[in-house]
């Protein structure tokens, strides 16, 4: 059974953000549950000190379950950090969206994270720990051909953001990491890339193919950068959001030029709901 702080990370692939995150959290002394739907393509993490490799599709309860006992088995029923990143990338003009492509897209980034917030938090709340969700400033500006995506991450953010009110009362704190343009293996999936072949946008096919391949001519931030600062900022527990990554500041100007604090905001949200008689008592 392990004495150190744990933490457990979703999306863990070679060269994606988990995997930095992962790096970042070993190299000080934590103990790490990397996970990954496939364990094969966390082969980067294979072998280093107090690393578990889990398999872990957000979307198979059966796998959760799996997960939660592991923990459970290894630290005797804590958790300190759980960061939800595991996500689905999309690109799909909206009047070409599959239905139920859009449900399971959904399901990943932002059902699957629910339900995986559900089943740790008896742990995460045994620590007194602290949720960590990395969202997107794609949520924040309407980029073509990314409505749906956006709105997954946007979508998420606001429950973690509800979530950070609802769970305060416990001593654990909820940390959303805003995330601007960073250099992953991210968009290496979409070599197959094709519009539908009654699409009003087949003429530009081509030039939605390269943004979804992430050739948009945007510089990205690079993954160990990025890593060292969210990782500051999740064992520092900041609370509430961090913009971090290629234009996260400019997307954050842009939304917040007459931003209230987030006290006020938080103190005025949770008034007569009931959490500030909560806060009270603990007082």
């Amino acid at each position: 059974m392990t004495s150190k702080e744990t933490v457990l990370i979703t999306g863990c692939s070679d060269d994606g953000i988990g995997y930095g995150l992962a790096v970042q959290f070993q190299k000080r002394g934590y103990h790490v549950f990397a996970t990954a739907r496939t364990v094969e393509k966390m082969s980067k993490l294979k072998g280093l000190p107090n690393v578990m490799l889990l398999p872990l599709d957000v979307v198979e309860p059966a796998h959760i379950k799996a997960a939660v006992e592991a923990v459970t088995k290894e630290t005797g029923g804590t958790l300190n950090y759980l960061i939800s990143n595991a996500g689905r990338n999309h690109f799909m003009p909206i009047l070409d969206e599959d239905l139920d492509t859009v449900r399971a897209l959904f399901d990943v980034n932002v059902f699957g994270p629910m339900a995986l917030t559900k089943a740790f938090a008896p742990l995460i709340i045994k620590a007194k720990g602290s949720f960590a969700f990395v969202t997107s400033i794609s949520g924040y500006i309407n980029v073509p051909w990314m409505g749906t995506y956006a709105a997954t991450k946007r979508g998420i953010e606001l429950i973690a953001e509800t979530l950070r009110l609802e769970v305060e009362p416990f001593g654990v704190n909820v940390i959303e990491i805003v995330t601007g343009a960073v250099k992953t293996l991210g968009q290496s999936y979409f070599s197959d890339y094709a519009l539908p072949a009654d699409s009003l946008y087949k003429s530009v096919e081509a030039s939605v193919k390269s943004r979804a391949q992430g050739n948009d001519g945007l510089p990205r931030m690079p993954l160990e950068e990025y890593s060292v600062a969210v990782t500051d900022e999740i064992i520092n527990r900041t609370p509430g959001k961090f913009w971090y990554g290629q234009n996260a500041d400019l997307v954050k100007k842009s939304t917040t030029a007459t931003a209230i604090p987030q006290s006020a905001m938080d103190a005025g949200a949770i008034m007569c709901t009931g959490l500030d008689e909560m806060a009270k008592e603990g007082e």
